[in-house]
């Protein structure tokens, strides 16, 4: 669908679709009479989701005419179900934002035994987020360092007795945890930040390594090489930074597993052996008889995105504060194909209209204590930056936002028995969880993919490390009609053909039933948490407890 639905239609569309409920699903009873759970339907995501992931929108890149189109799209919804403008009297926040388009030569490995050559694209990518036209490193000595992690609180430090300046770093993706599915290493199978591909890249730079390279490997990178080949080429984007970013290290890459093995073999190294021995807690950085030269050249353009940002003031206490959160953005438009991002995060976004349409539809008197805020961020796909400085600079006090429900991608599966919440068990949000999933006869599952590290892969985690509780429920798996391995196979085909690949297009077909039905619990969670008193935190013993603690002291609870 090319073209935007009027608000009229949207609006005929949303009346006609409150007779589509299934009469026969389990639900607790809700204030309105209007039931707003009824414009929660697969008909509505259809429709939103039809324009979003449109090729009119080109992909939704921060800073586009996709973009820009996408922003007044969900500007003139937010207007239309008169929410207010939360920032000023504006629905946005602006974003500044550097983007950098990096045209990388081959990377080449000076060995005893011969040049190795890597092809851009299909062993290779290759970067720099410095902020200059070019950048390059000449002869740079290679060090094999494990996981490249330092971790004293799990007695890991793969940098000990080892200077890299000026060096090439290369290292494992993940963290030892997964890598042994020892429960005594780091977190066991679940993945921690340590195991993050920007981790690995911060502590290079921490370092003074000149150019770090990450080996790709499927497993325990959770996803395929063309996810790394779609995902770090063409236009990137990142915060403006007042140090022009010449604090991280010059080269910044990724190199197939296959690209690997010859690259170690020829510098007289079994890769394998050296992964192995990297899982061990008395692994010592091994050298590598390998030098790089790589060069990229920069074309850098320096523009402004948006979060977009709208409320339904609450009935009591209007500076108290329930967010819905979803990214707007997807990958754009590279090499000629659109990246349109139907199910990420299109189907994310139509849910925060659908949500932001069932709480405007409540009476005065029915809405609830709290305030519901809807912020749809930018530039997510390129490292979670738009929540990342809405978490810089807040529009809405942190100390006074209860909690933040994120939608990061909805059921692309059909209706499910339970929901999935990644990080289930860190927070007391877990609470209003359980008690919603009994009312729909739903059950609760923790994380499925634990070892993808998918708690820091969304922008609940930028609300999450300032202290607000904030919950990223997903979707379940044990399919109504077919059962867990059905749901589980189903998942699994998104990852491998369509996450961050061209296929994720719309099309009518696509079955929308469970997400309206996930988006159903999602509503009545808000719901709970806004007209509660209660203010949620963090499990004792979670890493961002204190922080919650500390932001709350002096305010009543």
């Amino acid at each position: 669908m090319n073209t935007q639905i009027t608000t009229l239609a949207l609006a005929a569309l949303l009346l006609a679709a409150c007779g589509d409920r299934d009469a026969a699903e389990t639900k607790p009873q809700t204030h309105n009479d209007a039931d707003p759970l009824a414009l929660l339907t697969d008909a509505a995501l259809h429709e939103h989701i039809s324009v979003l992931a449109s090729d009119e929108f080109g992909g939704r890149s921060p800073s586009s005419p996709g973009g820009e189109k996408t922003v007044a799209y969900l500007i003139e919804q937010f207007q239309a179900l008169g929410l207010e403008p939360a920032n000023a009297g504006s629905y946005t926040q602006e974003v500044p934002l550097v983007a950098i388009t990096s045209e990388p030569t081959p990377m080449t490995f000076a060995t005893p035994n011969g040049e190795v050559s890597l092809e851009v694209g299909s062993e290779m990518v290759a970067w720099t987020r410095r902020v200059i036209e070019s950048e390059s490193v000449e002869q740079s000595e290679l060090v094999f360092v494990g996981y490249g992690i330092i971790a004293p609180e799990y007695g890991w430090n793969d940098y000990r007795d080892l200077d890299v300046e000026g060096k090439t770093v290369v290292m494992l993706v993940n963290d030892p945890g997964y890598a042994t599915r020892d429960e005594a290493l780091f977190t066991g199978e679940a993945m921690t930040y340590y195991g993050r591909w920007t981790y690995k890249f911060e502590e290079a730079a921490r370092q003074g390594a000149a150019a770090a390279i990450v080996i790709h490997q499927t497993a325990p990178a959770s996803y395929g090489w063309e996810v790394v080949r779609g995902s770090w080429t063409g236009e990137q984007f990142g915060l403006v930074a007042t140090d022009l970013n010449m604090s991280r290290v010059a080269i910044e890459s990724w190199i197939t597993e296959d690209a690997a093995h010859e690259l170690f073999t020829a510098a007289g190294q079994d890769f394998g052996a050296l992964a192995e021995s990297a899982k061990s807690r008395d692994f010592k950085a091994v050298p590598l008889d390998a030098r790089l030269s790589v060069s990229v050249q920069n074309t850098i353009r320096e523009s402004v995105s948006e979060n977009v940002i709208a409320m339904l003031p609450g009935d009591e206490r209007k500076d108290e504060y329930v967010f819905y959160t979803a990214h707007w953005d997807h990958l754009g438009t590279n090499d000629g194909e659109i990246y349109n991002g139907a199910v990420d995060n299109a189907s994310g976004t139509s849910g925060l209209i659908l949500l932001a349409n069932a709480f405007a539809s409540l009476s005065e008197e029915d809405r609830p204590a709290r305030s519901i805020v809807f912020l749809a961020v930018t530039a997510e796909e390129q490292g979670l930056l738009g929540s990342a400085h809405y978490g810089e600079n807040p529009i809405l006090p942190l100390a006074q936002t209860a909690a933040v429900i994120n939608m990061d991608s909805l059921n692309y599966i059909g209706p499910t028995r339970d929901i999935t919440v990644v990080g289930y068990g860190a927070s007391e949000l877990d609470r209003y969880v359980d008690e919603v999933a009994a009312d729909f006869n739903r059950t609760v599952q923790g994380d499925q993919r634990p070892a993808a590290g998918i708690y820091y892969r969304s922008d609940h985690f930028n609300f999450a490390k300032k202290g607000v509780p904030a919950l990223y429920p997903n979707m379940g798996r044990d399919l109504i009609d077919g059962g867990r391995d059905a749901g589980n196979d189903a998942a699994a085909r998104y990852t491998a053909e369509r996450y961050h690949a061209p296929a994720d297009k719309y099309s009518p077909d696509m079955d929308w039933t469970g997400a309206a039905e996930d988006l159903k619990l999602f509503f009545e969670i808000g719901r709970r948490v806004a007209e509660t008193d209660h203010w949620p935190n963090w499990v004792e013993g979670n890493e961002f407890r204190m922080t919650r603690d500390a932001q709350r002291e002096g305010f009543d609870d």
